[in-house]
């Protein structure tokens, strides 16, 4: 089997010169390199076009719909007092270099997510030097931008951005423990957050709530965690079972926007979580005529009788057992549905009026067909070790104990458990050595056949009986959504590994994912229907390149004026601010722009 592996190794703007009528039309496309093998291509993310008339408006009219175009009064491009001075040529120069454009534009994110709203009116000043709000603030774009642990935000990365200048914080006043108050200051607000969110959503992107997925993941430690009773050792998504570990609840809705998540031991099963997640989820956005989408490793019967009790809805998978019960239908080749190219569904059970669960066999042809590849890999691979042990067995000189050989067999089938299934192992004595073991195995026809007649099926479970088969399936598949946000969180945002030692911290860490995360579904929202794609990583790293700095002018008075200006764009981050409908400011206001020497 060949196995293909690409690597995503840039992206950036292209444009193409095309003439028509005698006139010079170009045409801007986002694209990037793909390696492949050993060799790079270029694959197209989006195709810009030319903003230009009414594209241009509706980028403007879609960055005022979502709040974007807003800034804080009295921040940028302030007037200058007196335009024309004699300047001393030979005494010009640059001070304060800062990245500037990530942490702007995550600025507007926040204000769209209308963060600053909500945490200002939960977090009144006091008799603090700086205001809990900021923190909070801080810590997410942090988070958002440049994903770090606390003491590099203090020690760096703070004083490395204008953030200070756009928040109107001094640099010094940002240290490790004052970000770790924050964290300690923000958490309790979790609950009502996710209830700020529900209106949030339903405001920028129209969203309803009559439809959440759910799935659970996991985050691992680092070091003992003896003062969290939470961090246990369980099965482990990250592939780091020496860990410790949490789990993480999380309930998105259809189009992947989140709107809560839970934290458990981690050593707690996926399906005992589903009881809190779904209570809570009730308790903020009420029950009426929901449906909940689980994969199957989030069901049982005792969760499908809890779920029926109060009349709840649901889309869930089932074990592959339950194929088993309903092989007549699966073998017929009639009453399937094509609903996708290589992907056919039939009821096995139709919906019926006494309020019985209907089940959906679904089968996918490019399933099919690698599911198979890997039983004949994991046959063939079987087969070569047993062979190999056979041949070690007859060539002892010294008998090898039963009990020695079964777990050398036992560890070859679990490491290839797709396959083992199919063969029948027997051992027994060697007739001609008594002492000696002789090993025999042979193919289960039965087994076999269906396993090939079953590959790439799976079955799902609906309390949904007025939907066509091909609705419960396209349901069925958006748990993808929440599959892409665990994978956002721990690759772009770094949620693990977890280096808080305290429960407490630890739950701060994952609620501070959860606003960059947050943050990251509107940027993702606001680019897609801008026709930018859906990399806001590469969006943010783009702008992050626009620089804001302080320009020093001598004066012939003997005065020397100081301007905090920003970078112009490069005709691509123009291009792609533009289509966001937003523009870069020329200038920063600074407390003395004019100072004496």
């Amino acid at each position: 089997m060949t196995v293909e592996i690409w690597f995503s190794i840039g992206m950036y703007l292209r444009h193409d010169v095309i003439k028509k009528d005698g006139k010079k039309n170009i045409y801007w496309r986002l694209v990037r390199s793909v390696r492949h093998g050993k060799k790079v291509h270029q694959e197209t993310v989006a195709q810009l076009g030319e903003l230009k008339g009414v594209k241009l408006e509706h980028a403007q009219s879609l960055a005022e719909q979502l709040g974007a175009q807003k800034n804080p009064p009295d921040l940028f491009d302030p007037p200058i007092e007196k335009e024309v001075a004699e300047v001393r040529l030979n005494g010009v120069r640059m001070e304060r270099i800062k990245k500037f454009g990530d942490v702007w534009l995550g600025e507007k994110l926040w204000h769209m997510a209308k963060f600053d709203n909500f945490f200002e009116s939960h977090l009144p000043m006091g008799r603090e030097d700086l205001p809990w709000w900021k923190m909070a603030e801080i810590l997410t774009l942090a988070r958002l931008c440049e994903p770090s642990s606390e003491l590099h935000i203090a020690e760096h990365w703070f004083r490395k951005t204008s953030l200070g200048d756009i928040l109107g914080i001094e640099e010094q006043k940002i240290n490790e423990d004052r970000l770790y108050r924050g964290m300690d200051k923000i958490l309790p607000l979790k609950d009502e957050l996710e209830k700020h969110l529900r209106g949030r959503w339903g405001d920028l992107f129209g969203v309803t709530f009559d439809l959440l997925l759910y799935d659970v993941t996991s985050s691992y430690f680092e070091g003992e965690m003896k003062k969290n009773p939470e961090a246990q050792m369980g099965h482990s998504r990250d592939h780091r079972p020496d860990c410790k570990q949490v789990c993480i609840g999380l309930a998105v809705t259809i189009d992947g926007l989140p709107l809560g998540y839970e934290v458990f031991s981690g050593n707690l099963n996926d399906i005992k979580t589903v009881k809190k997640v779904v209570r809570t989820m009730e308790s903020k956005y009420g029950r009426t005529d929901r449906i909940w989408v689980m994969d199957r490793g989030m069901v049982s019967e005792d969760i499908m009788s809890w779920m029926k009790q109060r009349g709840r809805r649901y889309v869930v998978g089932c074990p592959k057992s339950e194929l088993k019960k309903h092989k007549d239908k699966l073998l017929d080749e009639k009453g399937w549905t094509n609903v996708r190219g290589g992907v056919k569904v039939r009821y096995a059970i139709a919906p019926s009026e006494k309020g019985e669960d209907v089940y959906l066999i679904c089968q996918s042809e490019d399933r099919r067909q690698k599911e198979l590849s890997m039983h004949k890999l994991f046959s063939k691979r079987i087969e070569q070790s047993l062979r190999s042990l056979k041949r070690r067995l007859e060539r002892s000189q010294k008998p090898i104990s039963l009990g020695v050989v079964e777990r050398q067999v036992g560890r070859l089938l679990q490491r290839n458990q797709r396959a083992g299934k199919i063969l029948k192992i027997d051992f027994k004595k060697n007739d001609q050595i008594k002492s000696k073991l002789e090993l025999q195995w042979e193919v289960d026809k039965e087994q076999r056949e269906w396993m090939e007649a079953s590959a790439g099926c799976y079955i799902l479970r609906t309390a949904v009986r007025d939907w066509k088969a091909e609705d419960v399936w396209k349901v069925y598949i958006q748990l993808t959504q929440v599959e892409d946000a665990f994978r956002v969180h721990k690759t772009q945002l770094k949620i693990r590994p977890i280096c808080h030692q305290t429960k407490n911290r630890t739950r701060a860490h994952i609620f501070i994912c959860f606003l960059a995360y947050v943050l990251w579904k509107i940027l993702e929202g606001w680019q897609s229907r801008a026709g930018l794609g859906n990399s806001p990583r590469t969006l943010l790293d783009e702008i992050g390149q626009i620089q804001s700095g302080d320009i020093i002018l001598p004066t012939t008075s003997g005065k020397q004026i100081k301007l905090r200006c920003i970078v112009r764009p490069e005709k691509e981050q123009r291009i792609l601010l533009q289509h966001l409908g937003i523009q870069i400011p020329k200038r920063m206001r600074i407390p003395e722009f004019v100072s004496k020497m």
